[in-house]
């Protein structure tokens, strides 16, 4: 979870009024925070924050606008997310970057002068951001340069990695992107993002000094922000456009809640986006919602009327609109994580506080037990481990790539997620063994063999089920080293069919994630239940596994009765 560090002074700056160790820990329940530590002659304050989907509470500015937005009863306005404004300042997005990094947005802030706690509150949003909602600039990378030595129009393009140099932080001489990529400790650890591309990405301005290389460094001229600038251009580069404005959003309302003015930026895009071709940022992306009054008594309880939820909810910093039996909720522009009626109830409980529900003993006794599935699952795990296996336990939630391309499965149906915040966690995994690719990539320094196994769910299409989905139970095994084969896999499974009182038989399969000709299908009744055989080197590659592997997969669900 993400940990934030702040200052007494600055939270009371942002408050406008003095700070108090117990009411503050107390007001963080408003934000899922914890008050990790405080240190009273620095005013350092540690804060940890229980909530990843919302990276705008990332920062000192996210934290105290909820606290404030409750004590005033309503959140801040912001009249910089109005459409239709003009701009003298413009981004041209030139085609070439389509196929790297397609989309970028920005603004700029005048009028705050840049001091020290300033400065480290910048960076620390910057790196919160970047490393979490972004997976390590990934998907979302933030530059901030000094904004009075720009000349526009800005333009970012797609270059050869030896065509441009520039000086970028932290060096002396002028580099070309191939050589930062090299000899630089940030190209070193970001270049790679860009690196399987012919052209690498750049952000210059209309006099031709070179802004940065996104996402890895910017240049020393005017990438570099010091105490005592108060005019700042913040720019976001990434791979999904709604991900890039949200940043964009959070970083001109902080810059906003500290004095600053907000110059929207237009984008102009070489072709139609989701947002048109051209895009000028800050501006509106949160969704509406209507919820029935009903739904938030059957999840908390408690009856509740339009005029409550109307009241706790414009204090979390919603706007609402009554609508018969139901209301209508806008999330904040800076937030884009509402899902789901769940979303809504949940933040209606946060605001109007846990405690102020009243306790409900049961009124029923019921004896609980495990469902056969995870009786099975229990047995499979304790057999695995007696043949030598470790176990893994993996999210169930995965990128679309690590199912298809990393597989060999090209175009395989999905389970996909509404809204998704992250390309990372953008499908359910429809099988155990890429979870376990996974583990094993990460492994490559870890002495030989590696016995690796999960038992876990997973999500199959299925039109005709009641929400288009099936979840089953499945169990995955992995073994890899130099002399890994079918057999000494075939092996293990026979032992764990024996200790199961199942009989299996295993038929030749062609399957692109396999050997051909090393792939079987294991059938248990007539029934197929999963696959067995050696990972072809095509799979290994993808994940850069660099011994063979075999493994196979069966299906737990299908090995009950009924």
């Amino acid at each position: 979870m993400p940990t934030i560090t702040v200052h007494q002074a600055d939270v009371e700056a942002l408050l406008g009024e003095p700070f108090s160790p117990d009411v503050f820990e107390e007001q963080l329940a408003l934000v899922k925070g914890e008050l990790d530590d405080f240190d009273p002659k620095s005013g350092e304050i540690r804060v940890e924050l229980n909530d990843t989907n919302r990276p705008d509470l990332w920062c000192v500015e996210g934290v105290v606008r909820q606290i404030r937005a409750r004590r005033q009863g309503r959140g801040d306005v912001y009249p910089f997310f109005r459409e239709g404004r003009d701009t003298p300042h413009e981004l041209i997005v030139d085609p070439s970057v389509s196929e790297v990094r397609p989309f970028v947005g920005a603004c700029v802030a005048r009028g705050v002068t840049v001091d020290d706690t300033l400065l480290a509150q910048l960076i620390q949003t910057q790196e919160k951001v970047c490393d979490v909602f972004g997976r390590k600039r990934r998907s979302i990378a933030i530059g901030i340069y000094a904004a009075g030595k720009l000349a526009w129009p800005l333009h970012y393009k797609a270059v050869s990695p030896t065509e441009v140099r520039f000086v970028p932080l932290g060096m002396d001489e002028p580099l070309t992107l191939a050589e930062i990529a090299a000899m630089h400790p940030k190209g070193q650890q970001y270049a790679p993002i860009v690196a399987d591309h012919g052209r690498w990405p750049l952000l210059a301005d209309n006099a031709g000094t070179v802004l940065s290389f996104p996402p890895v460094i910017n240049s020393r001229a005017v990438g570099e922000v010091k105490v005592g600038d108060s005019e700042l251009f913040l720019e976001v580069t990434g791979t999904n456009l709604r991900m890039v404005t949200l940043v964009v959003n959070i970083l001109a309302t902080n810059m906003a809640d500290r004095g600053a003015r907000i110059e929207p930026v237009r984008v102009r895009y070489p072709e139609a986006t989701e947002f048109g071709a051209e895009v000028t940022m800050p501006r509106p992306i949160a969704r509406e919602l209507r919820v029935e009054l009903d739904a938030f008594t059957r999840a908390l309880g408690d009856a509740v009327d339009a005029d409550e939820v109307a009241r706790e909810l414009t204090a979390y910093g919603f706007s609402v609109r009554a609508d018969g039996g139901a209301v209508t909720v806008h999330a904040p522009e800076y937030r884009d994580d509402l899902l789901h009626t769940v979303d809504v109830i949940e933040d209606f409980a946060i605001a109007r506080g846990y405690d102020s529900f009243a306790a409900l003993m049961p009124q029923e006794f019921t004896v609980g037990g495990l469902l056969p599935i995870e009786s099975l699952a229990d047995r499979v795990r304790e057999h695995m481990v007696g043949l030598g296996f470790q176990e893994v336990l993996s999210n169930i939630l995965v990128s679309r790539e690590e199912l298809t391309d990393h597989m060999e499965l090209h175009g395989a149906s999905l389970v996909e997620v509404a809204n998704v915040m992250s390309a990372s966690y953008s499908v359910l995994r429809n099988a155990v063994l890429p979870s376990l690719l996974r583990v094993e990539r990460e492994s490559g320094k870890a002495f030989y063999p590696h016995q690796l196994f999960e038992v876990g769910e997973v999500a199959l299409p299925r039109p005709d089920a009641p929400m288009g989905s099936e979840t089953r139970t499945q169990m995955a095994a992995l073994v890899a080293h130099p002399e890994a084969n079918f057999s000494e896999l075939a092996a293990r499974l026979e032992m764990l069919s024996y200790y199961l009182n199942v009989d299996h038989t295993l038929e030749p399969v062609d399957h692109a994630s396999y050997i051909p000709g090393r792939a079987g299908r294991i059938t248990v009744g007539g029934v197929s239940i999963g696959l067995i055989g050696e990972l072809s080197p095509e799979v290994l590659g993808h994940w850069g596994i660099t011994v063979p592997c075999a493994a196979f997969e069966v299906d737990l669900s299908a090995l009950l009765p009924g």
